[in-house]
């Protein structure tokens, strides 16, 4: 046989090893054999395994081409394995998930081992409709942190507004540099996206949406009434009425405020 490709810096590719940890992911999707999951980057397959042991079918997108002939080699005859070679950033997940299998009704799992470097853009492009079921990533610790914390915490911030306003978040669990190779400098975690049934925000607030609380954020020590004033242009007049619309009060922080705050705040504009 011969020999794996090494792993690319330029991609961020840190395979996990471990095979209780490979295990762990899996179970956390809560897969069943008639379910579809769409993995991010298989890389060389270790959570293709674990995920093809419990699911109906896996559609796994891999960007190296160095690995297709690997994953090829390992399950191209199998017919519950689909291999799409390319950007997970520019595929249709619910496309993909039905050309394999899934319905409407039953939907799809989504699961990766995310490269750090390009971790925000995956999360937010898994968000889009028709959104997976739940979804199991592993990604930097620091970024789990911040995409489940909560209000008023030091990790709230942007990420976390967004993420949540769509989602239920948690970190399930941390998993140590030494499980990886090569191993990353930082320590990684679990975290677990399932879309709420009661979303803050519909699907055509969302771009407005994402762009007033990251700008927002920039601004995340200053009181409402500075805040509003900044983004929207307003006088100190219209700024206070928007907030009495808002039901806010303007010594508030952007820091503070829960996803709902925001929406409020974005619809009384």
């Amino acid at each position: 046989m011969s020999a794996l490709p090494r792993p690319k810096k330029r991609l961020g590719q840190h395979f996990l090893t471990d095979p209780r940890l490979l295990a762990r992911i899996a179970d956390a999707l809560a897969i069943t054999p008639a379910d579809t999951v769409v993995e991010i980057g298989p890389g060389r397959g270790a959570l293709t395994e674990a995920l093809l042991a419990r699911a109906g079918h896996v559609v796994a997108i891999e960007l190296d081409r160095e690995l297709i002939p690997v994953l090829q080699a390992r399950w191209g005859e199998d017919p519950r394995f689909t291999l799409v070679e390319g950007d997970f950033l520019a595929q249709d997940l619910g496309a993909l998930a039905t050309a394999a299998g899934a319905t409407a009704s039953d939907g799809y799992l989504l699961a990766g081992n995310v490269p750090y470097n390009i971790t925000t853009p995956i999360l937010f492009h898994a968000l889009r409709r028709p959104r997976a079921q739940r979804a199991v990533y592993l990604v930097q610790r620091e970024v789990a942190d911040r995409a489940a914390a909560a209000p008023g915490s030091d990790a709230y911030g942007a990420l976390s507004v967004n993420l949540q306003a769509l989602a239920t978040v948690r970190s399930l669990f941390r998993v140590p540099a030494g499980a990886f190779t090569p191993p990353p400098q930082v320590e990684s975690a679990v975290l677990e996206v399932v879309p709420r049934t009661d979303p803050v925000i519909s699907e055509a607030e969302e771009a407005d949406f994402r762009t007033f609380v990251q700008a927002a954020f920039g601004l995340r020590r200053k009181q409402l009434r500075r805040v509003v004033r900044t983004i929207w242009s307003l006088d100190a007049e219209a700024a206070e009425a928007v907030l009495a619309r808002s039901e806010l009060t303007p010594d508030r922080r952007p820091e503070t405020l829960a996803p709902e705050d925001f929406a409020r705040l974005l619809r009384a504009r």
